[in-house]
């Protein structure tokens, strides 16, 4: 069956979908995106995502491009479409159609753009074999916390994990301070058992998956802090991890080739990622 994709207001074959050569996605990366999670068929935690793309439209000034109700439509109607039990809704937002002009057009309607695509169900035992990361400097610019597709520095930084066998590079600020990952939040377990991961801020994006663990640490009365750490924290931590909508809770098992911990997925990362299998079944 093809691919189904949406595109202001119509539905088209993946391969015929398109948008204009001005818009302002396209020239000037003027625009933000969400990507959600779908698991048998229930895309997980739909509500948070939307909240956080109204907040991303409000942060640039783009007007939404319909009604929450119109777009949680759109989206049910390519999970069916596309016949998607476990995959991910991509959705994308920008200003619009204008004559190529850095000032904000005064009178574009904005594009709306929502693809998917089907991806392995989820596998425990896969993600439990972990990974480990690199380091290097945060390029991005100073507003991480908008979800924007202005994504260049981050792709540049995931490459360099690619060629170094790395599952994603861990961005370090001018202080030496973890940031993220280049699509991921940063995680440490302490040797006291305090999970650890960066206040949100400018300097970060605030995940949905981070929103969660960190409710699903609450309740589990885990004690856990929203502070900064370095790589010397990282490599006298018990544990570390990472999460994201692609990635779960995913254990990082080096850094820069060095071993964290135990080399091997910690206690607390295995039990963080059992409760939140629970959350996307509805469990939790």
């Amino acid at each position: 069956m093809p691919r189904i994709a949406y595109v202001n207001g119509r539905y088209f074959p993946h391969r015929r979908a398109a948008v204009h050569i001005e818009d302002r996605g396209y020239q000037f990366a003027d625009g933000v995106y969400e990507v959600v999670g779908v698991h048998k068929g229930r895309l997980i935690d739909e509500k948070e995502h939307l909240d956080r793309l109204e907040r991303s439209l409000a942060e640039l000034s783009i007007p939404k491009p319909m009604a929450r109700g119109g777009i949680r439509i759109v989206l049910a109607q390519i999970v069916r479409r596309n016949l998607i039990s476990d995959g991910l809704i991509y959705m994308q937002v920008t200003r619009g159609v204008a004559p190529r002009n850095h000032a904000f057009p005064t009178n574009s309607k904005p594009s709306f753009v929502v693809t998917a695509r089907p991806i392995k169900p989820f596998d425990r035992e896969a993600i439990l074999k972990g990974g480990k990361v690199i380091t290097a400097p945060d390029i991005r610019w100073k507003r991480c916390d908008i979800k924007t597709i202005s994504l260049l520095p981050n792709a540049i930084l995931k490459q360099k994990a690619v060629e170094a066998g790395a599952l994603e590079t861990w961005m370090v600020d001018e202080e030496g301070f973890i940031t993220e990952g280049t699509s991921s939040n940063a995680w440490i377990v302490t040797k006291r058992g305090e999970v650890v991961t960066r206040r949100t801020g400018p300097e970060i994006l605030a995940g949905i998956t981070r929103l969660k663990v960190l409710a699903i640490a609450e309740k589990q009365g885990l004690s856990f802090v929203e502070r900064a750490f370095s790589k010397e924290d990282v490599l006298d931590a018990e544990e570390a991890f990472l999460t994201s909508t692609t990635s779960f809770v995913k254990p990082i098992l080096q850094i820069d080739g060095q071993t964290i911990g135990s080399g091997t997925p910690g206690k607390l990362t295995v039990a963080l990622l059992d409760w939140y299998e629970r959350h996307m079944e509805g469990d939790e």
